[in-house]
């Protein structure tokens, strides 16, 4: 591989992003710990009243000093940073690797990036093999030369990017090409913001790609996994409300994995939260636990509106259940469970699903009627002996994904 085609695996920008994360988690880490120490010092009962006030004296200065020092160095790193970015440009083309850890960390700290203005934030828009879409015409007639009237949308899931749809050497985007004339356009996108937050970003560029697009649109399909299937229904929504006109052009909705009433595994990490939280001593370490993103804790109930989190504590015990969203009209909508279990009435069928989503959630059931999902029996499959990430890869889904856009009504 010559030097001008070599992959980076950081680039310049990147520093400095993680120069401001590594500032940000001494700051908190100081917090943390003044914390802690404040309230040990109080003495209360082991479920007495806890406190987030800072430690006074010479203790409280110390800490004051240590943020201070840490802010004055952060500052003249960033400077240094800044003036190299301009001089390095991006640092060349973009390695799988860095591609992947830039996901893990926008799913876990995504929110933190942007409201920080850090450099790793990653923005929503439209890619292929990695390399973002202008949305005008002209230069997506060049970017697509072979850009059909099918269109399909790739949506991917919490900590991935529009990159592994492409698994074990398949990639049911580009095989939906090959095999039924669809031309993928794969979103890429910051898995730590809220749900909805993705969902009005996305529904807005779909509202640009479809004008732009360089022949006439015959019908447009989503395929979401996981977190990406509340993305595209929330995208829904809002463009409902807004009367976009590519809604008219959407025929099939189809969802892998996707957790419909949620995953229980934020709802663990919010028990966790309680339990720090309940005792002075322990208090400081439930920060630890809040740092997660919120488009993580939008998965607790599989909120997609902004109503569930604005003007709310995400991290609350009692938060109240999201907004019933339904399935939109006049789409045929489809949804593909995982089941670790090797058939049917086994008992990690029921406790454990595909390893991250129960049955259930991704089959759109609720014990609340007004919650039900309604997609048609015909419209439900369920792969047995496979995982979360198996969805994007195992033959059989794929056979029946091709199958239900071949029947699309």
């Amino acid at each position: 591989m010559t030097p001008t085609t070599k992959k980076s695996l950081v680039h310049v920008a990147d520093l400095r992003g993680y120069s401001r994360l590594a500032v940000d988690a001494t700051i908190g880490l100081a917090d943390l710990v003044e914390t802690m120490h404040h309230n040990i010092l109080r003495t209360p009962g082991i479920l007495g009243e806890a406190t987030q006030q800072p430690t006074g004296g010479i203790t409280g200065f110390v800490y004051q000093s240590i943020r201070g020092v840490t802010r004055a160095v952060g500052s003249g790193i960033d400077a240094v940073l800044a003036r190299l970015v301009p001089l390095f440009g991006g640092g060349g083309s973009s390695s799988a690797e860095r591609e992947a850890v830039l996901a893990a960390l926008n799913g876990v700290l995504g929110d933190h990036l942007q409201h920080s203005a850090n450099p790793l934030a990653i923005p929503n828009r439209f890619r292929r093999e990695g390399v973002a879409l202008e949305l005008k015409r002209d230069s997506l007639a060049a970017t697509i030369p072979g850009a059909t009237g099918k269109i399909l949308v790739l949506a991917h899931g919490l900590c991935m990017n529009d990159l592994l749809w492409r698994r074990k050497g398949h990639d049911h985007g580009a095989a939906l090409a090959v095999d039924a004339g669809f031309t993928p356009v794969y979103l890429h996108y910051n898995s730590g913001l809220h749900v909805s937050t993705n969902g009005h970003e996305l529904a807005g560029q779909l509202e640009m790609l479809l004008r732009a697009w360089p022949v006439p649109v015959d019908e447009l399909v989503l395929l979401g996994h996981s977190m990406g299937g509340l993305v595209a229904r929330s995208a829904c929504h809002y463009a409902a409300l807004a009367r976009h006109a590519w809604l008219r052009h959407l025929r099939t909705m189809i969802f892998l994995g996707t957790p419909h009433h949620g995953a229980p595994l934020e709802r663990g990490g919010n028990w966790i939260d309680a339990v720090l939280d309940a005792s002075p001593y322990t208090t400081a370490f439930a920060r630890l636990g809040k740092i997660r993103s919120a488009g993580i804790t939008d998965l607790r109930h599989g909120s997609m509106v902004d109503e569930d989190w604005d003007h709310q504590d995400r991290f609350a015990r009692s938060r109240h259940k999201p907004c019933a969203l339904p399935l939109p009209a006049n789409v045929d909508c489809c949804t593909i469970a995982a089941s670790i279990a090797k058939k049917s009435g086994d008992l990690a069928e029921r406790l454990l699903g595909d390893g991250l989503v129960p049955l259930a959630s991704a089959l759109g059931k609720h014990k609340d009627p007004g919650r039900q999902l309604a997609f048609p029996k015909d419209r439900q499959w369920i792969g047995y002996g496979m995982n979360h990430l198996d969805l994007l890869d195992r033959k059989e889904v794929y056979a029946q994904i091709r199958r239900w856009l071949g029947e699309s009504r």
